[in-house]
């Protein structure tokens, strides 16, 4: 049976193209040298999913495929949820546990780290990565916002009369000012006939958790200068660079980082060009903790998942989800998955004992493993293994003792960590804030308000760090000024060329960004 085994895998692994090595095959407690398992490049697009119980190991698989995947010169953005992934941009350090594993897999053991970018959310762990309420959507914004379908349409009027009417929505203090304005008085007249009226309870709803979410700092993320997605594309000196987004400091606001992950894909779906099949992919993002993004989310939300999933394929972009459960993606989603990275499961539960058996009946039927129970006794850093060969065909599972990472294994010391951020490209572009005019503003010279602490009327200046916000004076010649700024400016512009609101909701135009 060993024999028989090491023929399936070499047959069902081998390729000439470009691939990673993955590990090699277990049998009966023995690591066969003979046995690799080799990942063809060009089915990174295929998708996958990378599973496990807590501490199984799925953080280093993770570690491994970003390493392989650089070292081919292939971009990989990565969600670093606890922090500790940093350790990739420096060698790992020998151990002797680590030279035992490569000895059992027939490799050397060469620390070595890769390219990385370092980002955060917040800006406080590392280059900041914002995008504009605008181009958030009302979609991912109710996302966010925990609304529902009611409170959903009411963000989806606000969005509109944003876009008849050219005015910029970048952060949270500009939705606010388009609910207060078109919820009662003149502004909620103004939308009666063409938009219906909003009801001031929705309207309270809303601007409430608006409020909780700034007070946990959240608000942070929607803001100029929002994040291009081109820039997770990129290459040093022949290597994918690493892009982290280092989630440490939101832990507790899942609904947050996660949904911005989403529009990131969504962005990429939605600006990158047509690819078709490719040797290797232009990108592969992975989304962590993925049960995350389907907690409570409604059925057209998880359609566009879906749909997105399905089609970014021919974009050149590949998507692995890492959860605990196969069971935590919707099975729409879950059958878009080709490459299989199953982690030990533990089943002390009888709903434990079900997902189990769930899990077996997703993979193919083996001639060489019981499935259930080596799902159940897998050590560490050891996984069950089913991905596509070159024609799309689904490879023998295999139960894997993987490859350990060649990078640190662990987050960085705060003066590494610190002198990466400092030195890149990146900081220079995104770190400052930029406050343009915008629907705040607007609004304020329509009613002839001044704003708090504000008397004169502020330039459209958008290279300008964020300061006093300044609205014109009252007169309808300044609300003309103010609006006649924002029209005429590049994000004005953005707007009112070629608009379209693609999936979920969000804006993508020929100038959506600024340059």
């Amino acid at each position: 049976m060993k024999e028989k085994l090491i023929e399936a895998i070499q047959k069902s692994y081998h390729t000439e193209a470009a691939h990673a090595f993955l590990g090699c095959a277990v049998f009966e407690g023995e690591v066969l040298p003979a046995a690799r398992l080799n990942l063809n490049l060009s089915m990174m697009n295929r998708h996958g999913l990378i599973a496990g119980a807590t501490g199984s190991g799925k953080t280093r698989t993770l570690q491994l495929l970003a390493e392989q995947l650089s070292k081919s010169g292939i971009p990989v953005f990565l969600s670093d949820i606890k922090g500790d992934l940093s350790g990739m941009a420096i060698p790992g350090k020998t151990h002797p546990k680590l030279e035992q594993r490569a000895t059992e897999l027939g490799i050397q053991y060469e620390p070595s780290g890769v390219p990385v970018e370092l980002y955060s959310l917040s800006g406080e762990k590392g280059i900041p990565m914002r995008a504009t309420v605008m181009e958030f959507g009302p979609v991912l914004l109710a996302k966010v916002l925990e609304l529902n379908d009611t409170q959903t349409g009411v963000l989806t009027i606000l969005f509109k009369y944003a876009d008849d009417r050219a005015i910029p929505v970048v952060d949270l203090s500009d939705v606010k000012a388009l609910l207060n304005y078109l919820s009662a008085g003149a502004g909620k007249e103004e939308i009666k006939e063409d938009y219906g009226s909003i009801s001031s309870s929705s309207a309270g709803t809303i601007l409430r958790k608006i409020t909780a979410l700034e007070q946990q700092g959240a608000d942070r993320i929607f803001g100029e200068i929002s994040f291009k997605v081109e820039d997770l594309i990129r290459k040093v000196d022949g290597q994918g660079v690493v892009s982290l987004l280092n989630v440490s400091d939101m832990q507790d606001k899942p609904a947050v980082f996660s949904t911005f992950l989403l529009s990131l894909l969504a962005e990429l779906y939605e600006t990158l060009p047509e690819a078709g099949d490719l040797d290797k992919p232009k990108l592969v993002f992975v989304l962590d903790e993925a049960h995350l993004l389907f907690r409570d989310a409604s059925k057209a939300f998880r359609e566009q998942i879906e749909q997105i999933i399905r089609l970014i394929r021919s974009k050149g972009v590949g998507v692995f989800f890492c959860s605990q459960m196969a069971q935590d993606l919707p099975d729409t989603v879950l059958s878009q998955l080709g490459n299989r990275f199953q982690h030990v499961l533990r089943a002390f539960t009888p709903d434990d004992a079900k997902k189990l058996r769930d899990t077996v009946n997703t993979y193919p039927r083996s001639a060489y493993y019981d499935i259930a129970q080596t799902l159940t006794q897998m050590g560490i850093g050891q996984a069950l293994i089913t991905v596509l060969n070159e024609k799309g065909i689904p490879t023998e599972v295999a139960h894997t003792h993987l490859v350990p990472p060649v990078s640190f294994m662990g987050p960085l010391d705060e003066p590494t960590y610190q002198s990466i951020v400092e030195a890149s490209e990146m900081r220079a572009k995104y770190a400052a804030s930029v406050d343009p005019t915008s629907a705040r503003e607007i609004l304020a010279a329509k009613m002839g308000r001044i704003l708090p602490g504000e008397g004169v009327e502020k330039p459209l200046n958008e290279e300008k760090e964020v300061g006093t916000k300044q609205a014109g004076p009252k007169s309808a010649k300044a609300e003309k000024s103010v609006v006649e700024q924002v029209v005429n400016s590049s994000l004005g512009r953005s707007i009112g060329r070629e608009i379209v609101r693609g999936i979920f909701g969000m804006l993508f135009g020929s100038s959506k960004r600024r340059r």
